[in-house]
């Protein structure tokens, strides 16, 4: 049976990947890095990964711009415990509202494998956060004939 620290552990873990998606959904950006430790290591966006919070929020501010809005619905979570690290996978459908084609959307279904690391202040953050894509699909909203 967890105890009760096990069990704040793994609500904390949970609630830094829904502040995650929410975060950037709603173009909050501050609350978005908080999510990250300063030294990440990000892979799967691109051919190499990308290292530091700083470079990936570059990067994701500058990906924003191609969509008028998104929205990252968080599924089925596994976290795995290891005192003051942990893995968590979190299954993710992500839409995307392209901002050129008011009419198409792309979604994205995938997993994020994420390391965390319970910092000094005791938070959790992603040190290492990874995109397994499981299929994506651009969509075209046809007006009725």
């Amino acid at each position: 049976m967890p105890d009760l620290q096990e069990l704040a552990d793994r609500a904390a873990i949970m609630d830094v990947m829904i502040r995650y998606g929410t975060s950037v959904d709603a173009r909050e950006m501050d609350r978005y890095r908080s999510c990250f430790t300063d030294d990440v290591s990000v892979v799967g966006y691109g051919p190499g990964a990308m290292e530091g919070a700083d470079a990936y929020l570059a990067y994701v501010i500058e990906a924003l711009e191609n969509f008028a809005g998104t929205q990252h619905l968080m599924g089925n979570q596994v976290v795995d415990l290891r005192g003051d690290a942990a893995t968590a996978r979190t299954e993710v459908q992500a839409t995307h509202f392209l901002k050129d084609e008011p009419d198409a959307i792309m979604t994205l279904w995938a997993t994020y494998v994420d390391e965390m690391a319970r910092g000094d202040d005791g938070e959790w953050r992603i040190r290492r956060h990874e995109l397994v894509r499981r299929g994506a699909q651009r969509t075209v909203d046809q007006p009725p004939a």
